[in-house]
Order: C-alpha cells, then sequence, then structure tokens
C-alpha cells in the first residue's frame, strides 16, 4: 500500500507527520506544498509539541508485507 507522508516541523522542533493512504500519482510537488501551507495556515492539526510551524518534507512510501508460512 502507498501512503503520502507530509512531514512538518512543529513549536518544538520536532518533526510531525501525516499521513494520507492512497495518493494521486503523479504527486503534484506545488500542489502538495500548497496544502501544507494551508494546513499550517489553519492550524487544523494538534501536535504535543505545539503548533505546526514550517514545512520539512513530503514524500510516497510504499509498503510490501509478504507473509511467510511457518
Amino acid at each position: 500500500m502507498k501512503k503520502l507522508e507530509l512531514k512538518f516541523l512543529n513549536e518544538d522542533e520536532k518533526t510531525v507527520t501525516v499521513a494520507l493512504e492512497h495518493p494521486v500519482e503523479p504527486a503534484d510537488p506545488v500542489a502538495i506544498a500548497q496544502v501544507m501551507d494551508q494546513v499550517i495556515s489553519l492550524n487544523c492539526l494538534y501536535s504535543s509539541g505545539g503548533d505546526l510551524v514550517t514545512k520539512k518534507s513530503a514524500r510516497i512510501v510504499e509498503r510490501n508485507v509478504s507473509d511467510i508460512e511457518i
């Protein structure tokens, strides 16, 4: 399963990650940056280290799991 991870820094300078499942590909960096700016300006997410203050990064992560019969 693929996820879009949006990484922010909070007031304590700690990384806060928001993961969204099933991202649209190819990713649109401009749209992602705009959404991250809106999240910061609206102060709509809670972090134990304070408000989100800046964008750090964004990435698409894919996780593959294969069960092993034992």
